[in-house]
């Protein structure tokens, strides 16, 4: 069996899943609060070579078939934060996410704090879900109450009149979340939210994505590459092969 051919196989397999994760991130790059897909390889044992003691001594015998794996991830750390000046636009300093309600009424999370006001008043994500309070209720503007004042903790005001506290929750394991649409993310099995006790929110501002377009353009470039020398190798084997049973008869 030539090993080095199934190795090139799984490495464009394994290539495929790295550009489709890059290409993900030049999409989103300027989503608010989107979260970079991340790829990283790793060899995995898949057999070991059996080595004919009768006709060759094999320094391989034994030895485990290696072959790339694919390890995806979120990478959480923060966006830049960038001033808006929209009364309604918040940003979160450091950790937690805004706490929204999916229409099925189930609870999903996100660091995107592009908000509006629905036609019903009521306070809703730049996708439409609707944004909860510390209460696990939805936030409702007044009617010419004025502007909207939020503080740094997450308290929203209309003049004199309280609208409740925005939710900010953390997790202990963000690497269980699970990317939801529009940036947002959903507590796999077994997890709950924990409040944030001291949010640090800045009204006016947006915390923009942590992609580097620049950075995933280089990777575009490395992938092209490697794909290109796989191919090629895969293509020098199987030649070769052929030679072999031509010659053989």
């Amino acid at each position: 069996m030539n090993i080095g051919l199934y190795q090139s196989a799984s490495a464009l397999s394994a290539l495929e899943r790295w550009q489709d994760s890059v290409s993900q991130n030049i999409a989103s790059s300027q989503m608010t609060g989107y979260r970079k897909r991340s790829v990283n390889f790793s060899a995995q044992a898949a057999g070991e070579l059996q080595g004919d003691t009768r006709t060759r001594v094999g320094h391989d015998a034994g030895q485990p078939m290696l072959f790339p794996k694919v390890n995806t991830g979120i990478n959480f750390v923060s966006g830049e934060t960038q001033p808006t000046r929209r009364e309604l636009d918040v940003a979160i300093q450091g950790t937690g996410f805004f706490e929204v309600q999916l229409p099925d009424g189930s609870r999903a999370y996100t660091r995107n704090g592009e908000f509006h006001m629905r036609a019903d008043r009521t306070l809703v994500s730049s996708s439409g879900q609707e944004v909860l309070s510390s209460g696990g209720a939805p936030i409702t503007l007044v009617s010419g109450a004025g502007e909207v004042v939020i503080n740094q903790d997450g308290s929203l005001f209309q003049g004199t009149t309280s609208l409740g506290r925005l939710a900010v929750q953390k997790f202990s394991d963000n690497s269980r979340l699970v990317p939801a649409a529009g940036g947002a993310f959903v507590p796999g099995d077994g997890m709950a939210p924990e409040a944030v006790e001291k949010p640090e929110l800045l009204q006016g501002y947006l915390e923009g994505s942590n992609v580097s377009s620049l950075r995933e353009m280089v990777d575009l470039v490395l992938i092209s590459r490697a794909y290109e020398a796989n191919q090629k190798l895969i293509t020098s084997v199987d030649q070769q092969m052929q030679k072999t049973l031509d010659a053989l008869g």
